[in-house]
């Protein structure tokens, strides 16, 4: 039989429940509190979280400036989440795009239900839209680590509302839009079901929670940023260190904390998947982290708290895709081979594509989620320890196919590359013609805190 769906859980395929259903149960006040408190972590991991961790590789006179575009584009990115991010994101439409039935949240308050991971479990949707929205926020926040210290920050907020809107959304529906699992009946209602689903969920690509929505989305993105943007000035030439290791460390701490719930709420539900996705999360960063270190050590003679950091951060990427799928031994082989590839990824990788990406995105998390993904289709096997795909009509583990599964994860990296590259170039010259990407070498070399925002992060 036909692969119907994916497994237990993806950051969120999700949608109301159907009008058919009858006597709809009550949603579990303690699935709707973890998700709340999941929804506020992944915040947390944005903001100061990613702010930090970002403003600490900048040089001094760009602080500020990383910290306003990250907090500024969270804040745009969430209101038009509400505006018509979700409903274009999560309701039924065609393969690529829903509909604007929810415009403004119409139809969603209190009362109004979502489907979960499982048949019969409802929570508050208005819950799932907080927490969506934050998922949408950090990702366009993400981007703009790639062009840092040299782009026009109101190009900054006109390129995100188009990538949200043309790459964002469409790979959040793809990946995860489906007609929630009491669709599934039986078989006929499951081709059904399916038929109206996101096109790469219908081709049963595996995505917990985002390694093609959001790193590899975001980072393609980043890349084209860093050579449509163009080099700092000096770059290659002068020594551009971080100005504070010390907030970098506090923001890949943060990152890891949020990280949790940005994996483990992905499951929709307080229950054992959930904790195998927390477990996962923990053990693959700390692989990476510990990876990353040797490596640098046995190459470069010296283990470096960045390259801890940076390790941590490759690690919470590469098992975003695979943390609900895959067991504990493999989450640490992911980790382990997270830490030494995103390595590469910054050095021989970065100097192979020969631009300037300010903070290591395309690295870090387009490796790191390319690696993911795929590393996914491997180790979600139950003979390697993963939980296989879930076969909602036989209500069991579906048989798995680690060649075949590769195979369709690969089809949803390159899906995620090309849509969001052709999306960015396009985004990246229409802010060009509008306002202009970069701001002038004079505002460039006094620093973008003082000419773009008029404050600087120090006093002294």
């Amino acid at each position: 039989m036909k692969k119907l769906l994916l497994t237990l859980g993806t950051a969120g395929a999700l949608l109301a429940l159907p009008a058919w259903a009858q006597d709809a149960p009550v949603p579990n006040k303690g699935d709707d509190a973890f998700l709340m408190i999941c929804a506020a972590f992944v915040i947390l991991m944005s903001i100061p979280g990613l702010a930090l961790f970002y403003g600490g590789l900048v040089r001094k006179k760009n602080m500020l400036s990383v910290l306003m575009q990250v907090f500024s584009v969270f804040s745009l990115i969430s209101v038009l989440w509400m505006v018509y991010g979700y409903s274009l994101a999560f309701t039924e439409g065609n393969a690529f795009f829903g509909s604007l039935s929810k415009l403004f949240l119409n139809g969603v308050n209190d009362t109004s239900l979502a489907a979960t991971w499982s048949k019969a479990t409802p929570i508050h949707e208005v819950i799932y839209v907080v927490f969506q929205g934050a998922f949408a926020a950090i990702t366009c926040g993400l981007i703009v680590g790639a062009f840092a210290e040299r782009i026009k920050f109101s190009a900054v907020l006109l390129f995100s509302v188009i990538w949200f809107t043309f790459s964002y959304i469409p790979m959040a529906h793809m990946v995860w839009y489906w007609a929630g699992p009491d669709a599934y009946t039986d078989a006929d209602a499951a081709a059904a079901a399916t038929a109206t689903a996101g096109w790469l969920f219908q081709k049963g690509a595996l995505d917990f929670a985002g390694g093609t929505v959001v790193h590899i989305n975001a980072a393609v993105a980043g890349l084209v940023g860093a050579y449509m943007v163009g080099k700092r000035i000096g770059y290659g030439k002068e020594a551009m260190y971080p100005h504070s290791l010390t907030m970098t460390m506090i923001g890949a701490s943060l990152l890891w904390f949020g990280w949790f719930g940005f994996n483990a709420g992905s499951a929709l539900e307080a229950n054992g998947i959930a904790g195998l996705a927390f477990a996962n999360t923990w053990i693959a960063t700390a692989a990476a982290a510990t990876s990353w270190m040797a490596a640098e050590w046995i190459f470069k003679k010296h283990p470096s708290l960045l390259g801890a950091a940076s390790g941590a951060v490759a690690g919470l990427v590469a098992i975003t895709p695979a943390c609900g799928f895959v067991g504990v031994k493999g989450a640490l082989i992911i980790g382990l081979l997270a830490g030494v590839i995103c390595l590469w990824g910054v050095t021989g990788l970065k100097k192979l594509l020969g631009a300037d990406d300010s903070l290591d995105v395309f690295g870090v998390h387009g490796v790191g989620g390319i690696l993911g993904a795929l590393l996914t289709g491997v180790f979600a096997s139950p003979a390697l320890g993963g939980l296989s795909w879930w076969d909602y009509v036989a209500n069991g583990p579906g048989a798995f196919d680690i060649m075949g599964q590769v195979k369709v994860q690969a089809i949803s990296v390159v899906t995620a590359i090309v849509w969001s590259g052709v999306v960015s170039v396009i985004a990246f010259k229409l802010v060009d013609l509008v306002v202009g990407l970069r701001v002038s070498e004079e505002d460039e070399r006094i620093g973008l805190d003082v000419t773009s925002h008029g404050e600087r992060a120090y006093n002294d």
